[in-house]
């Protein structure tokens, strides 16, 4: 295959690809890395590539599996979720506040989170990828993806209600 007709293939979902790596790994530099060990991963069996069925979910597999490798390898617990994905310049500075302590308090209730409840949450709910091609990639039965889907989602909530019933009182 040749390097143009990969990277056409590839760059529609490269930046799904760092964006779950950076929400498995948490830092912007672990991130970056992952994508491009993930893209080289790929470029080396770019003369099998045409063999998957969807080429997407087998990219979001290996970069899962590359970030899970990296987490067991380096115990990346020091690592820490940078999120500036509210950068719009027509809302105002006291709701980009809002927004940016809300997204902290997310990622800080997310990191309390097993790692495979992160990389659903961040499947679903963040790259908006369907049940079936979460289950393909998570490698689970839809079912076991909708439980961890709900509690991730529930932690999140019941975390946000009562942060916010302290930060009232």
């Amino acid at each position: 295959m040749k390097e143009q007709t990969f990277l056409n293939i590839i760059n529609p979902f490269k930046d799904k690809i760092y964006r779950l790596a950076l929400r498995l790994l948490t830092s912007k530099e672990a991130a970056q890395d992952a994508t491009q060990d993930v893209i080289i991963k790929l470029w080396k069996q770019s003369d099998k590539i045409n063999d998957y069925a969807n080429v997407e979910a087998f990219a979001m597999t290996v970069t899962k599996n590359y970030c899970y490798d990296q987490l067991k390898l380096k115990q990346n617990n020091n690592l820490r979720i940078v999120h500036t994905n509210y950068d719009n310049n027509e809302i105002s500075g006291q709701r980009q506040l809002e927004l940016k302590d809300e997204m902290q308090w997310i990622n800080e209730i997310l990191k309390t989170l097993p790692e495979q409840q992160q990389a659903i949450f961040q499947l679903r709910d963040v790259e908006q990828y369907e049940f079936e091609e979460i289950c393909k990639i998570m490698n689970m039965k839809n079912t076991a993806v909708r439980v961890a889907l709900s509690r991730a989602r529930k932690k999140i909530k019941e975390s946000l209600i009562k942060q916010h019933s302290y930060g009232i009182g």
